[in-house]
Parts: C-alpha cells; sequence; structure tokens
C-alpha cells in the first residue's frame, strides 16, 4: 500500500511537468518580449538553468510589477513545487517501505 501511495506521487509530479512545459515557456516568452533586463539575467537557454529554476522558486517575477509576467509565473512556480514535493515524497515513502519490508 505504501508503495502505491508513493507511486501516486510520481503521478502527481508527472502532472506538475505537464503543467511546468506549459507555463514556463510562455513565461520565458514574455519575459524576452516585456522584459530584457531579467532575460539578460536569466541568460539564453533558461529553461533548465539552476539559477532561472531558482528565480522562479524564490518568485523574483514579482519585483517586475507586471501582472501579466505573475499569472504566467506564479503557475509555472505552482507547478516546479508540485514537481518536487511530490517526487521527495515519492521517494520517502520508497525509503519506508524498504525499511517496512526488511
Amino acid at each position: 500500500m505504501i508503495l502505491f501511495f508513493a507511486l501516486l506521487f510520481v503521478a502527481m509530479a508527472i502532472a506538475g511537468a505537464c503543467a511546468f512545459v506549459i507555463f514556463w515557456p510562455l513565461t520565458l516568452v514574455h519575459i524576452r518580449d516585456r522584459h530584457p533586463a531579467i532575460g539578460s539575467e536569466l541568460g539564453n537557454g533558461a529553461f533548465l538553468k539552476p539559477a532561472a529554476l531558482a528565480w522562479l522558486l524564490a518568485a523574483r517575477y514579482r519585483q517586475a510589477g507586471d501582472r501579466n509576467l505573475d499569472g504566467l509565473a506564479a503557475p509555472a512556480r505552482l507547478s516546479l513545487l508540485t514537481i518536487i514535493i511530490a517526487l521527495v515524497l515519492a521517494g520517502l515513502l520508497w525509503a519506508l517501505s524498504t525499511v517496512v519490508s526488511a
């Protein structure tokens, strides 16, 4: 039963990844078109750069004062948090299942 819940967390991470690949590229295009200073801060090819993901997780997009950017970046941040939390919980449940079964 523990592994079943771990698998559910993996499914939740996949759902978060689906949302992430929708909202994060839209956010990056908006940044490229409307906020060149932020775009230069994130650099080219920022899709999976750790610095760009840290920028997103820290919600530094709010400093721009652009409601449209907030509307794109907030779901991207939420989906990235969903991926991270779900995979951590799945890993913890898997580790718990190895301890319990031993």
